[in-house]
This record gives structure tokens, sequence and C-alpha cells, in this order.
């Protein structure tokens, strides 16, 4: 029972971002996935996939036309600026884009209604602060392509995100700002070069999953158990010898995964003890 848990626990999250896309637009509306076709009706497109569409550059200067246009996804559409109408959209809650080299943001201004927003493999190297716009915003993946990443210091204005991913890039300093988030549920930063993480855990209250693979972390904060709620942490391919032991203060915790990290076989005995409820992959 206890493994079943834990599976359904990490199959509810793949899951979750495998359908993102269906969640978004009214129910059982129809997907475009012809540009021009979309142009044509123009009134109640409200979802669109052009993934790996070859997209004309005189129809994607109208995109901005469809207003009632609520989910968008691209991918591969060798495409990396934004067209001017696409600040028209202000009816999307759901905007991806899939390797395509976008070198800046749109302008929020106007995309204040967004709920779900991810960047996979762009150019973009700062996220602008007027992100703060995007009051109603849930979730937010960027992933780069190893390029320095700046955080801006408006972030603790997204007070309904709860899911925050960012991934192979190079955070220019400490993500403190990601710790003033107040309603984070999900957090993850993998291959992020992160050295260390603040003590200032008392912060997440609501959070469930923290994800810190792939990063230079030789230790983590004594602190990490005021996140009460913390039923995952991931801590892959690391430089750490040990955790500190207030670890077995998180009563919730369920799956810990110390995989590629310089712990002993005697440690490993050790967590076993200290978290005699959890599971443990080393």
């Amino acid at each position: 029972m206890h493994k079943l848990l834990i599976i359904l626990f990490f199959s509810s999250f793949y899951c979750k971002a495998q359908n993102e896309f269906d969640k978004y637009g009214p129910f059982g509306s129809q997907v475009f996935t012809d540009l021009k076709l979309a142009l044509d009706v123009e009134k109640n497109v409200y979802k669109m996939d052009l993934s790996y569409k070859k997209l004309e550059p005189k129809l994607y200067a109208k995109i901005g036309k469809l207003k009632d246009l609520q989910a968008l996804k691209l991918s591969g559409n060798e495409v990396n600026t934004f067209p001017a109408g696409f600040n028209d959209l202000y009816n999307l809650t759901y905007f991806a884009t899939y390797n395509n080299e976008f070198s800046k943001f749109p302008d929020f201004k106007k995309l204040s209604n967004l709920n779900y927003l991810e960047f996979f493999g762009s150019k973009i190297d700062s996220i602008p602060c007027e992100i703060a716009y995007l009051s109603k915003l849930k979730t937010f993946k960027f992933s780069s392509t190893n390029d320095t990443l700046k955080l801006p210091p408006t972030l603790h204005f997204l007070k309904n995100l709860k899911e925050l991913t960012i991934e192979n890039c190079v955070l220019d300093s400490f993500p403190k700002e990601l710790f003033k988030i107040p309603n984070l549920n999900y957090l993850n930063l993998t291959n992020a070069n992160v050295f260390y993480i603040t003590k200032h855990f008392e912060r997440f209250t609501n959070l469930e999953v923290l994800v810190l693979d792939g990063n230079k972390l030789a230790s983590l904060p004594v602190e990490i158990y005021l996140a009460k709620k913390l039923r995952l942490l991931s801590v892959k391919n690391n430089f750490l010898e040990k955790l500190p032991d207030s670890i077995s203060q998180l009563e919730n915790l369920t799956l810990l995964d110390v995989r590629g990290n310089n712990f002993s076989k005697q440690y490993i005995e050790e967590l076993k003890a200290l978290l005699p409820g959890c599971e443990i992959r080393f």
C-alpha cells in the first residue's frame, strides 16, 4: 500500500504535466492545428496547437485577431519573436512554447488572465519584473539551454503561483526570491547551478514537493524541517555527504531521493533510522 501511494503520487504529477493543455478552454472545444483555418474562422477559436507547423510570417502576424483564444501551444515552429498582435490575446489562460528560440517574453500587461506559462528551450536570459502582472498565474515552467538566467525581485507578487520549475540554466545569483512566493506547492530547480539554499523554509508553508537535482549543493540547511508539508524531496546528483538530522521532523515526507551523492552505506542506514516511514532511493 505504501509503494502504491508513492506510485500514485508520481503519476498524478506526470499526468498533470501531460494533460495541462487539455484542461484549458471550454470543455469539448475544437483544437485547431492550422493557423490559416483558425484565422478564416476567427470567432470561437478557443484552442490551438501549432506544434511542428511551419508558420507563414504573414499569418503569424495576424494571430492577435483570435481574440477568443484561451490555450495556445507552439513547438518547433522556427520562430523567435512574438508578433505585434500577440499581446491582444487577452483571453489566454494557457501558453506553452517548446524549442522556439525566443529571446524575450511577450508584454505581460494585457495577458493577465494567464494561469499556465511554459518556456522550454528558449534563449531568454532574464525574467522581467512585469511578470508581476500575471496575478492569476498558477504554473510557471522555464527551461533554457544552460544560459545565465536573472530572476526579478517581483516574484513574491505572484500570490496564486502553486508550481514553479526552473531547469537547465545558470542562475546568476542565489534564488532567494523564490522563497518569497507565498503559496508554492511544487518547486523544481534542476540543473540550475545552485550552490546553497537559504534557511528560510518557514516561508514554505504549503510546499509539498522540492526537487533540487543536478546542482552543486554540499549541504542543506537545518531549517528544512520548517517546510512541514513536504512530501517529496529529491536531491539527486549533488555533492552531499549527509543531510541535517532535523529532516526526521518532516512527518509527511513520503519519498527521499538521494541518488548520485556521496552518502556512505553506513549513513544510508542512519537515514533509514531517522525516516522509518519514508522510502529512500539511493
